[in-house]
């Protein structure tokens, strides 16, 4: 007779020749392994007789008879026969050196927590209390959080101790004991659940960031998802008909060059600022992929050269080219003026940028200006004598200046601390900081685009095809990951690169003069746009939805 052995299988006996044995023990570890996990995910889909046919045929097991049976009671809330199956993998996971006492001890507290809350949950705090008294404290694990527990006998009814313990309750906390105790047992005695689902949600992430135009939202591991939007069936590849590279609007509405475009937060919204002295609102339809003109924002004397939207989407701060002293802030919501600051006509304020709470925000100029203003128009605090190209706020309210010596400094107006992050050979001209808070794209004159990862104050990448000399031009994260980099360029073209590789994936044709900014759509990932000196804005986007004759898109071969 077969006896089993630690991962269910039954030993060979020394006289059994392999051709007696069952064909799944007649396998390589890796086939069985995955035998293993089609079966356990036959039994997560509800098909039990197949998944009991598959083991039976094969004659494996999905896991160690004690660990199944483990299973059965912390799901039935037999608390007694699964603290006896707990003594018997205890046991087998003595001798294990990946495993160690403190771990056995954690798998022994979950269970008996588990139990205790129960008992409360129910109301019977007379049994509650002898475990608390007879099984958790002896164990001498996790002291502190069995006096939490203690505390949690004067919970009035059930929903005070759910939420005071933090614990969902009924099934769905026995599945958390699972996944608890899953952690510490080798995968030989327990799978975790849904391993099949994870190992399939790796690769289809894996395989959406390595594809040359998958803007669209990607599988997140560990987890796959209830629906992924490509096949698992064959390696995925995205076709560029789908990427943001084709033609769909050319909008003329400025009368002169156009500097600089910007999505609003939610998507709905974008905001252009030209030469022309006004900045124009734009309502996006993502159905039909179409800009419709809002409104125009006038009266902005030296022209608009840089936009911000307040994280919220309610404000948007316009500034103007080196003469401009002035900031604009405009109430999007009533297409009203909030307030214009002029702290001085001799400022030059050519930079802005929001802090996350929508309330205070920094602007500065190249003449040695960078001020710290609250919504209202108050000035806050201000730092004399940085000479600023360019801004960002963290997410920690640290602020990111790009200054008139090639460096990224960090400023922390809370204290007026500020120390050197980064520092370039030639002047930066634009500055645009990730999602993530990690990653920076700067527009360095002569030099194209560089990526720097902040945290290690590393550069990462420099993009090469564009034409960068001394004009600012502006470049952005793009993607529902943020694996693409688009920047203007003045050759007149619009330059898109996937994150992982220097050279373009896309170069776009259709402005006649040079692009002075892009803007990646934050929620709508087929979609951005470009701003030009040819006085238009451009959106591009998947190929079904574009005009007629559009303009042609270069796609960037592929290297063997």
């Amino acid at each position: 007779m077969h006896q089993p052995c630690a991962n269910g299988a039954p030993h060979l006996n020394g006289d059994a020749r392999n051709g007696d044995l069952p064909l799944g023990l007649r396998m390589g570890t890796t086939d069985q392994e995955i035998v293993r996990l089609i079966g356990q995910h036959l039994l997560s889909v509800g098909l039990e007789r197949s998944a009991a046919l598959l083991m039976e045929e094969s004659g494996l097991h999905l896991e160690h008879p004690a660990a199944a049976t483990f299973r059965q009671h912390v799901l039935a809330g037999d608390w007694v026969k699964a603290d006896h199956e707990l003594r018997e993998l205890h046991e087998l996971l003595r001798e294990s050196p990946h495993v160690e006492p403190q771990n056995l001890a954690e798998m022994k507290f979950v269970v008996l927590e588990q139990k205790y809350l129960e008992h409360l949950e129910a109301g019977r705090v007379l049994d509650a209390l002898h475990v608390l008294r007879n099984e958790l404290t002896p164990l001498q694990f996790d002291t502190p959080r069995v006096h939490r527990l203690s505390a949690l006998m004067m919970c009035a009814d059930a929903a005070e101790l759910r939420a005071r313990a933090h614990w969902p309750g009924g099934a769905h906390s026995r599945q958390l004991v699972l996944a608890r105790v899953q952690e510490v047992l080798p995968p030989t005695l327990m799978m975790a659940p849904g391993r099949l689902r994870a190992l399939l949600g790796q690769a289809a992430a894996q395989q959406a960031a390595r594809c040359r135009f998958h803007a669209a939202p990607r599988p997140a591991p560990p987890h796959l998802p209830d629906h992924i939007p490509f096949s698992l069936l064959a390696d995925h590849q995205c076709s560029a008909d789908t990427f943001p590279i084709h033609q769909l609007q050319v909008l003329n509405e400025h009368c002169d060059e156009v500097w600089y475009c910007k999505w609003s937060p939610d998507g709905s919204k974008l905001a252009s600022g030209s030469k022309d002295n006004t900045v124009m609102i734009w309502d996006f339809d993502p159905v039909v992929k179409r800009l419709t003109f809002r409104k125009s924002l006038e009266g902005h004397p030296y022209g608009v050269s840089y936009l911000a939207w307040s994280p919220d989407g309610r404000y948007l701060i316009a500034v103007g080219p080196e003469d401009s002293p002035d900031i604009w802030i405009w109430n999007i919501a009533t297409e009203q003026l909030h307030v214009k600051m002029t702290h001085s006509q001799e400022d030059s304020i050519t930079a802005a940028a929001w802090h996350a709470s929508s309330d205070k925000f920094v602007c500065g100029g190249s003449r040695g200006q960078f001020y710290h203003f609250r919504l209202d128009g108050t000035l806050a605090n201000s730092w004399d004598g940085v000479r600023v190209n360019a801004l960002a706020c963290r997410a920690d309210g640290r602020v990111l200046a790009a200054d008139t010596h090639h460096r990224v400094r960090l400023y922390d107006f809370a204290d007026l601390t500020d120390r050197n992050l980064i520092q370039e050979e030639h002047a930066v001209m634009a500055m645009t900081l990730n999602a993530a808070d990690t990653l920076l794209l700067l527009n360095v004159a002569n030099q194209g685009v560089h990526l720097w990862d902040i945290r290690a104050r590393a550069l990462v990448r420099r993009f090469r095809g564009l034409s960068q000399g001394h004009f600012t031009i502006h470049a952005c994260f793009g993607g529902a990951q943020q694996d693409f980099i688009a920047s203007g360029s003045e050759d007149n073209k619009v330059y898109i690169w996937h994150i992982s590789g220097e050279e373009p994936i896309a170069v776009i044709s259709g402005h006649t003069r040079c692009v002075n900014a892009v803007a990646w759509n934050p929620v709508h990932h087929d979609v951005l746009v470009s701003a030009s000196d040819d006085y238009s804005l451009r959106l591009w986007g998947p190929r079904a939805a574009r005009e007629p004759e559009p303009a042609p898109a270069f796609i960037v071969p592929q290297r063997p």
